[in-house]
C-alpha cells in the first residue's frame, strides 16, 4: 500500500522544526528514520498532512559522551548506536538492546529517539529508559524542558511530548564498571515485537548484597513499567536463586497484564516472571565479573 498524500517539509534547526509544527497543528509529524510512521501511514493508521524531515539538521545524529552518560541525537540511527564505542564504554546495556530491536536492514534507518518518542510497550528500548532513569530533552515553542523517563510514558503510544514539541536528544546515565546489567525477552520470532521482556541493573557492596537495583518490564501492560517492588526486596539481601525468585514474584504484584492473540494475561504474567528471574540472574553474574552459565 502506499501512503496518504502529504507535504514533505525540510527543516534546517530545531527551531524551523518546531515552528513547522506549530505552523500545522496536529497534522504535522517529525520524520527522522520513518521506519515505524511510514508502515502506520501505508496501513491508514497515521494520516499527517505534513512530514518534517530532521535528519539534516546540525548535530542531531550525535552520539556524545558527557561526564556521567550517553546522550544520543534526535537523528542517531539504531546502528550507529549499536556500533558507538562511546556507547559500548559509557552505557552497554544500551547497544546490547539494539541488537534485538527489529532487524539489521531497519536498525540502518530507525532513529533511536524516533524508537522511543513512539511509545510502543513492546518495544526493548523504552524499558531501557525507565530502568536507567534516561533524561528526555524536548523542544517546543516555548523552549526546551527535560523529562526523565518515568513521566515519559502514559500509555500504548502515549508520551510527556505536546502539541508542537519534539524530542531533540535522549541522555542515557554511564553504567558502573561494578555493576551487571541485562536484557531479555521472549518474541514469537527474531525482531518481531516481544511478548514479554525484563530489563535489570544490579550493583553488590563489598559482602555480596545488593547495593542498587533496577528492574523493568516491557510487552506486558500498555507502558514500560518500572518494578520498584522487585527493586526494594533485593536491596539489601545476597541474590541468591531463592532470593532472585522472590523478587521476580515481586515485580508482577499488581501489574495488570494485557492480553492478545499472543498470549492471555495469565501467560504473559508468567513469562513477565520468568524473563525477569533470568535478567537479574545475568546482572548479578556479570556484577560479580562473570557470565551466567
Amino acid at each position: 500500500m502506499k501512503p496518504p498524500k502529504f507535504e514533505y517539509v525540510r527543516a534546517s534547526s530545531v527551531g524551523d522544526a518546531v515552528a513547522a509544527l506549530d505552523e500545522h497543528g496536529d497534522g504535522a509529524r517529525i520524520l527522522a528514520g520513518g521506519q515505524s510512521l511510514i508502515p502506520m501511514m501505508n496501513l491508514r493508521l497515521a494520516r499527517p498532512t505534513h512530514l518534517i524531515d530532521i535528519t539534516r539538521i546540525p548535530d542531531l545524529d550525535r552520539v556524545e559522551e558527557q561526564a556521567d552518560g550517553v546522550v544520543v541525537g534526535a537523528a542517531a540511527r539504531h546502528s550507529e548506536v549499536e556500533g558507538s564505542e562511546v556507547a559500548r564504554r559509557v552505557c552497554p546495556l544500551l547497544p546490547e538492546a539494539l541488537k534485538l530491536v527489529a532487524h539489521e536492514t531497519i536498525r540502518h534507518r530507525g532513529t533511536v529517539c524516533g524508537n522511543l518518542a513512539h511509545g510502543d510497550p513492546h518495544s526493548e528500548l523504552p524499558a531501557v529508559a525507565v530502568a536507567l532513569d534516561a533524561l528526555f530533552t524536548i523542544a517546543g515553542s516555548s523552549g526546551q524542558r527535560q523529562v526523565p523517563a518515568t513521566e515519559f510514558y502514559f500509555g500504548p503510544f502515549m508520551t510527556a511530548v505536546g502539541p508542537s514539541e519534539m524530542v531533540t536528544a535522549v541522555k542515557f546515565p554511564a553504567i558502573p564498571k561494578s555493576a551487571g546489567y541485562a536484557i531479555a525477552e521472549f518474541a514469537r520470532t527474531h525482531g518481531n515485537f516481544a511478548v514479554a521482556g525484563a530489563v535489570s541493573i544490579i550493583e553488590l557492596d563489598a559482602g555480596g548484597a545488593v547495593r542498587r537495583a533496577a528492574v523493568s518490564l516491557f510487552g506486558l501492560a500498555s507502558q514500560p513499567l518500572r518494578a520498584s517492588q522487585a527493586e526494594q526486596f533485593l536491596l539489601g539481601k545476597i541474590p541468591t536463586p531463592e532470593v532472585i525468585e522472590k523478587a521476580a514474584a515481586a515485580a508482577l504484584e499488581g501489574v495488570e497484564c494485557s492480553e492478545d492473540m499472543h498470549g492471555s494475561a495469565a501467560y504473559r504474567a508468567n513469562i513477565g516472571r520468568v524473563y525477569a528471574a533470568r535478567v537479574i540472574s545475568t546482572a548479578v553474574a556479570r556484577a560479580n565479573g562473570g557470565e551466567p552459565k
